[in-house]
């Protein structure tokens, strides 16, 4: 889980690494209480008072308590109900202090708010709330979360590579533009639930593809971000089975992450398809998420995730590189253009291409991507692959310099900069 292995601590909270000493041999299953409880408390209690920003600060106050006091004291019973129980609590507390919200406390008080926490419809609705359409798309992700996972602030930063006080006021204006446009907490209903949905799937998507490898210099991937996104997906698909779309998205992240153990070496450097040691793949992660996609598949409405995940299912079934079905995944990425047409889906074509058509006719198809993705670095690297084939080191050499000079992830680097000096040496 992404805050422990940060030593999350809450600002005003004391020491994350004191409290990570005391949380020791009881640290994994209060960690996956947090998990399980954070979002069902902050939706329920937004859905009782009505103000996100007093939910959110109370839920993480019951955290706070829950992690100085069930080290000593044990895991309750009921760890929903006792966090439940302190938040309210502490959301009576604060309320008390503030006459303005006189209403609020009595509202509180005559609640019949059950003890054990609601049904997670309330996580649902915090999600399609965090997702609104109203904030832009990074203001979805940090706020997401925030609300939803549990991050602290100062996590929610260095998963981003921004600064805290950046994370800080991007989570603040969020919640100001959730009141000031008077955004409804609720799931959407009818025609509105697909497009709503959609941007919900898309924030996953990008929080996954962060964490599989990270746009920024520091890191080469962040492994917790992508799991946390494939267990925040896990939670959707289980609150709306009926989805296809959020099915083929947790079986993309499942095959995506079932090969994840081949993709850097000993020394940390990236390990391309080709050459990865399959040996590596969690054959049992990889049927898991055929499984689901299968299931996706079942519900006979295909989508672009469930398209995505076909082709990563073919990759992971095959046995070698050779052996990999390139008719087939062009098939797919065919399908997937009639979807959601994109030069970057065009460019992966292309290199798929090259494998049944030959370097020369795939160049041809990724030149003819120039202008649209002139400064993504994956266009020359992939240029690059195809003249060296083609047998001109020299254009070679000047696409891979290019793609070096606009790559930030430093393991992409590393492999740019060793093609280079294989490039020199020859």
């Amino acid at each position: 889980m992404a805050w422990r292995e940060h030593g999350r601590g809450p600002a005003g909270c004391g020491s994350p690494g004191a409290l990570t000493a005391r949380t020791t041999g009881t640290a994994a299953a209060v960690a996956t209480v947090f998990r399980e409880e954070a979002g069902r408390l902050t939706g329920a209690l937004v859905r009782l008072i009505g103000d996100f920003d007093l939910a959110e600060e109370v839920v993480q106050d019951s955290l706070v308590a829950a992690l100085e006091k069930w080290p000593e004291q044990g895991i309750p019973a009921k760890p929903g109900a006792w966090l439940m129980t302190t938040a309210k609590r502490r959301a009576i507390d604060i309320l008390r202090r503030d006459q303005r919200y006189a209403e609020k406390v009595r509202l509180l008080e005559r609640s019949t708010l059950p003890a054990e926490p609601a049904e997670a419809d309330d996580r649902l609705r915090l999600i399609f709330t965090c997702c609104h359409p109203a904030l832009s798309a990074e203001a979805q992700v940090a706020l997401t979360l925030r609300a939803v996972v549990g991050f602290t602030t100062t996590e929610i930063a260095a998963a981003f590579l921004v600064s805290e006080v950046t994370m800080a006021q991007r989570i603040v204006r969020a919640k100001r533009k959730i009141v000031a446009a008077n955004i409804p907490y609720r799931v959407p209903q009818g025609e509105e639930l697909a497009a709503r949905l959609e941007a919900v799937l898309a924030v996953l998507y990008l929080m996954f593809n962060e964490g599989h490898l990270s746009r920024g210099a520091s890191v080469a991937m962040r492994r917790d971000l992508a799991e946390d996104a494939l267990w925040l997906t896990r939670l959707v698909a289980t609150l709306m089975p009926d989805q296809a779309e959020v099915l083929g998205l947790l079986a993309l992240m499942q095959l995506s992450l079932a090969r994840a153990g081949a993709r850097f070496d000993a020394a940390g450097d990236l390990v391309l398809l080709p050459d990865q040691d399959r040996r590596l793949w969690d054959q049992a992660a990889i049927a898991d998420g055929i499984a689901v996609l299968d299931r996706a598949g079942s519900m006979h409405s295909p989508g672009p995730y469930q398209l995505q995940a076909a082709i990563a299912a073919l990759h992971s079934e095959a046995a070698t590189w050779e052996q990999t079905d390139w008719r087939q995944i062009i098939l797919l990425y065919d399908a997937l253009l009639r979807t959601s047409d994109g030069p970057v889906i065009r460019l992966n074509r292309a290199i798929a291409l090259s494998q049944i058509a030959g370097p020369e006719v795939a160049l041809g198809e990724v030149n003819d991507l120039a202008i649209a993705l002139s400064e993504y670095h994956l266009f020359h690297s992939a240029r690059a692959e195809l003249l060296d084939q083609l047998g001109e080191p020299a254009l070679a050499r000047a696409a891979r310099c290019r793609a070096l000079e606009l790559c930030s992830n430093p393991a992409e680097r590393s492999l740019l900069a060793r093609k280079l000096g294989g490039q020199a040496q020859r």
